[in-house]
């Protein structure tokens, strides 16, 4: 009979997630100076700027994944496997959890979303060391929880870029890692003991298209980050279906149903 098994060490869970907020509270009270660069290429003259803010949003992330192989490790039916999976989500919370905290002012909400940002990103982490068993009887709940948080976290970077009013070639990196990373290791929760990269592939670069073809359209930022998450979902969806040996007609129903919702969503709050 499957039964609960383990749960992270309270100690290592504290000191890591107090170490990445840490790390954004500091940025409020730290200005350094902005670097630019500038790009010339035929026909088109990209230029962007390196701040101190953008640095700590990928050490964050950079820390994070190396802070869920520490705490990962002690896990005792981890064995030998590696961890690297169960090192993308924690990553991306970190990620998404800046970009709010950069670009609202000092106050209320920026400590509201601090606290939130902070809450998610130690449920993540003490999902994805339950879901290192699949004997877990809490193995199926918290699989569930982090595809959920998967795709709210793709949501609100969607909804953050669109609202920052960033140029098109800023924007679609972001995207479409974020699509890859999320399909990526929704199917891995979903199937098991296979990697599927180039569906994952696929994915990203569709939404990628996706989101350069909506970038010039009158959206407003929740309808941009829906019409985005409809497709990201849908084709998860399908391609997980198909993998589970579904029809094409089995396995493109609920995505299918679901996408419609969204989209409509979208353009009723455009």
């Amino acid at each position: 009979m499957l039964q609960p098994r383990y749960l992270p060490n309270p100690d290592r869970l504290s000191v890591l997630a107090a170490t990445i907020l840490l790390a954004y509270a500091l940025t409020r009270f730290v200005d350094l100076p902005a670097r630019d660069f500038a790009i010339q290429l035929p026909g088109v003259f990209l230029a962007f700027q390196v701040n101190f803010r953008t640095v700590v949003a990928l050490l964050a992330a950079g820390l994070t994944a190396s802070g869920a192989d520490w705490l990962l490790r002690d896990h005792p039916a981890l064995g030998d496997h590696s961890t690297f999976q169960h090192w993308l989500l924690p990553a991306l919370t970190a990620w998404v959890i800046g970009v709010p905290l950069f670009l609202l002012p000092f106050g209320i909400l920026w400590w509201v979303i601090f606290a939130i940002g902070g809450s998610l990103l130690m449920l993540v982490l003490v999902a994805e060391y339950i879901v290192v068993d699949p004997e877990d009887i809490r193995y199926p709940p918290a699989a569930a929880m982090l595809t959920a948080v998967s795709f709210v976290l793709f949501l609100v970077l969607a909804i953050v870029l669109r609202s920052a009013g960033l140029r098109l070639y800023l924007i679609l990196p972001a995207v479409i890692a974020a699509g890859g990373l999320v399909s990526l290791r929704t199917l891995r929760l979903r199937l098991p003991g296979s990697w599927r990269g180039w569906e994952a592939l696929v994915i990203a670069l569709v939404v990628g298209q996706l989101s350069a073809a909506l970038h010039y359209w009158p959206l407003s930022p929740v309808a941009y980050g829906l019409a985005l998450l409809g497709p990201v979902y849908a084709l998860t969806g399908l391609l997980r279906g198909l993998a589970e040996g579904e029809t094409l007609r089995q396995a493109i129903l609920e995505p299918g149903l679901v996408l419609c919702v969204v989209w409509v969503v979208a353009i009723w709050m455009r």
